[in-house]
């Protein structure tokens, strides 16, 4: 088996990062090294999923066309009322919400961590054996209609 074990995100300041991927997303602090300019998180998958590494002021993501990383993905949950919470973090904290879609296999809503990068926040729908049969491939991205909180 393969999966992804973590990815790593260099970072302006680490204080509104670690907020947003502690309170908004729900990883947890694993620990911090290099004098506090690298922290580690984990959902409790592994030792850590995410690392952020701070470098001070510098560009921030591309916007439009380009070659890249687009977003990263985090499962938060088994229930659309877990992207309902989700959304009312972000609106708690201030953090840009993009869009909400349905994906046939999964529902998201997108947003924005405080450098700019896009996260998708998302559940899995239930009853879908997307490990035999790939036709949600096929499925239409839709609008998704979550109530507010």
């Amino acid at each position: 088996m393969v999966e992804l074990g973590h990815y790593v995100l260099y970072v302006r300041s680490m204080a509104p990062m670690v907020e947003f991927y502690t309170r908004v997303v729900g990883l947890d602090v694993v620990g911090t090294t290099f004098g506090g300019r690298a922290t580690a998180l984990s959902g409790g998958r592994t030792h850590h999923e995410l690392l952020l590494l701070e470098v001070g002021d510098a560009p921030g993501p591309l916007e439009g066309r380009r070659i890249g990383l687009y977003h990263t993905g985090w499962c938060i949950g088994d229930d659309d009322a877990a992207l309902v919470d989700a959304k009312t973090r972000c609106r708690a904290h201030g953090v840009q919400i993009l869009g909400q879609s349905d994906h046939g296999v999964s529902h998201s809503v997108y947003v924005l961590d405080p450098d700019g990068n896009e996260v998708e926040l998302y559940v899995d729908v239930e009853g879908i054996d997307w490990a035999n049969d790939a036709s949600w491939l096929a499925y239409p991205v839709r609008p998704l209609d979550l109530p507010e909180k």
